[in-house]
């Protein structure tokens, strides 16, 4: 009878793999990929001049890579490929290059961006107060405005918290003080104790009229989430949007995926950080060993860049322009008095997307590196470096900046480990110290810098935050916050392998050859 069962629950467990939203999805990509390939094969059987008409296509195609005005590692990423595959790598190029699917995708994102960037009008009182203090700064704060219309202020208070499970008490508690309106919007949401727990207060205020909105990344879809959960969430009184729902189409922006983490209520809190809302991030599930995240709830002026983003993100899904008025026409006048703003120093909370060709999260994280005086404390779970920001790293140390980088012991995806470590041997011997969370996986994304200033975000250290996905952080100047992020980044260097030369050297011989084969393809992963 049980090797009956045995056999029934595998062939069960088969049928669901085989016949799964991924597996699908995988197939559907790959035949669309033959396709193409047997297409051209059969040109160039039939047609000389089409074989030659290509390779003349390969030379304009590498020029043209070589010319715009991306970063260097990805042009090399492409043109790697095409050599290696110099008829059919022009061909998948131009493919994923020009799609007018993605153009529309820019401009409706475009359009919803300037419905909102009206509202956001940068309080240059606020800016030159700040230059008093520290003129490198302002001149930040003029750099997110111009670039990613995003205002810095005062008037906020930040509160820190050094585990999902701080985060959700928090969480909770607010929803349940909220009058007016939630704002939510997530990379991850998976139905378990977290989600359950925040799921049972939406429904419950939005039986009580308040207003509840909810956006979920795509991917979810996948494998996270029963069919149909949008319709599931409505029916409930919650109002839910999807982005990008996964489709089984050769398309560049189905790689661009909604990572930001956003909680507004009433316009008045705001939450983000790394913590997703799925049970291993507060440890109720162990996947990776204990789970170490962080997150920072706000309260005062600075909520209203996160009003703003999430807007933004809201009208580019419904294709709708919104009622920006009514969110953001409101400021906290809290803290009137010169001493008393000033003693909650800055904040700026800025988003990052992929189709505006400027890398907000990345030129923030430079500008915190080169500007350093005495160290910079950083954690990311990943560890895919662009030559800019190594370079920039390699530099800090090597002009007696301490320098130290946390990344787990135990990594989520394997491959990325090995990326990461293929960074160490440069990294270490420049001086940059770094660091393995023995505990388990570290999902934060920080930076610490000389007591004064500090990001707490979205944006990991690699290809896919810093250049494909939507994000988000908080740049915090002067808050007394910085003591507490202080004290967590030293608690976690105690947990905390330091990674020297001869640990390096005890690396995998193939595992380490690995890595550097999948470094040439990195930016495209």
């Amino acid at each position: 009878m049980a090797e009956k069962y045995n056999k029934t629950f595998f062939k069960n467990k088969f049928f669901r793999i085989i016949f799964s939203k991924r597996i699908i999805f995988i197939i559907l990509i790959l035949l669309q990929l033959g396709a193409m390939f047997l297409l051209y094969n059969f040109l160039r059987e039939k047609y000389t001049y089409y074989y030659w008409f290509i390779y003349a296509l390969n030379i304009l195609v590498t020029i043209y890579i070589i010319n715009r005005k991306d970063n260097p590692v990805y042009k090399l990423a492409w043109i790697v490929p095409i050599l290696i595959a110099p008829i059919f790598g022009p061909l998948l190029y131009l493919f994923v290059r020009f799609q007018i699917g993605t153009q529309l995708f820019k401009n409706n994102l475009y359009d919803a961006i300037e419905n909102i960037e009206n509202y956001m009008v940068q309080d240059y009182s606020v800016v030159e107060r700040l230059r008093e203090i520290d003129p490198q700064k302002a001149n930040l704060a003029n750099y997110t405005t111009n670039s990613g219309g995003y205002p810095m202020f005062q008037n906020t208070e930040i509160k820190y918290f050094r585990s999902g499970e701080e985060k959700l008490i928090a969480l909770l508690s607010e929803l349940n003080k909220a009058k007016e309106y939630i704002f939510l919007e997530y990379f991850i949401v998976e139905r378990g104790i977290m989600w359950d727990s925040i799921q049972d207060v939406l429904v419950k205020k939005a039986q009580e009229g308040v207003e509840v909105r909810f956006i979920y990344d795509g991917t979810n879809n996948m494998v996270k989430l029963p069919k149909n959960f949008n319709e599931y969430l409505e029916e409930r009184g919650i109002r839910t949007r999807v982005f990008n729902p996964i489709k089984p189409l050769l398309a560049t922006y189905q790689n661009n995926r909604d990572h930001r983490k956003i909680v507004v209520i009433d316009g008045k809190v705001a939450f983000t950080g790394g913590v997703n809302l799925a049970d291993e991030y507060i440890n109720e599930k162990e996947l990776y060993g204990y789970w170490k995240d962080t997150a920072i709830m706000q309260k005062g002026d600075g909520v209203k860049n996160f009003t703003a983003m999430f807007l933004q993100m809201w009208n580019f899904l419904g294709k709708e322009k919104g009622d920006g008025k009514k969110y953001l026409g409101n400021h906290n006048d809290k803290f009137k008095d010169v001493e008393q703003r000033d003693e909650l120093g800055f904040v700026l909370n800025y988003s990052d997307s992929p189709m505006d060709n400027e890398s907000v999260g990345e030129n923030v994280y430079m500008d915190i590196i080169s500007k350093a005086n005495e160290y910079v404390y950083i954690t990311s779970p990943y560890l895919i470096l662009d030559y800019e920001l190594e370079a920039a790293l390699v530099y800090a140390a090597k002009c007696g900046i301490d320098v130290r980088i946390v990344l787990p012991s135990v990594p989520d995806k394997k491959y990325v480990h090995l990326l990461a470590r293929d960074h160490y041997r440069h990294l270490v011997e420049s001086g940059v110290k770094i660091y393995e969370f023995t505990p388990g996986f570290i999902h934060a994304k920080m930076f610490l810098c000389d007591d004064i200033e500090a990001v707490v975000g979205t944006i990991n250290l690699d290809f896919r935050s810093l250049y494909l996905h939507f994000e988000c952080a908080s740049y915090i100047y002067g808050n007394p916050v910085i003591e507490d992020i202080k004290e967590d980044f030293e608690d976690i260097f105690t947990q905390s392998e330091l990674i020297t030369i001869d640990k390096i050297n005890s690396f995998n011989v193939f595992s380490s050859f690995i890595g550097k084969v999948l470094k040439v393809f990195a930016p495209l992963m």
